[in-house]
């Protein structure tokens, strides 16, 4: 064993926000391996702070701006 982290699952609808509920973009994995899931709000706040203290940090906000390969005829 190495160490290092393990690549974590990707964040899905099913996942929220530990601070407000809402769905989860960012995930911090603390340094004992537990991890807090924040929206993209609580992310930006949260997430200096968090990797001050050795939290690694895995954003996926930028899905918030991907638009879906199968969009309807009218979003084209």
């Amino acid at each position: 064993m190495t160490g290092a982290l393990a690549p974590s699952k990707p964040l899905t609808a099913v996942d929220r926000c530990d601070r407000c509920g809402a769905q989860a973009y960012v995930r911090a994995v603390l340094a004992g391996g537990n991890d807090l899931l924040f929206c993209a709000h609580h992310g930006r706040k949260f997430s200096g702070a968090l990797r001050s203290t050795g939290a690694d940090i895995h954003d996926e906000t930028n899905r918030l701006i991907e638009t879906p390969a199968t969009a309807p005829n009218d979003e084209r």
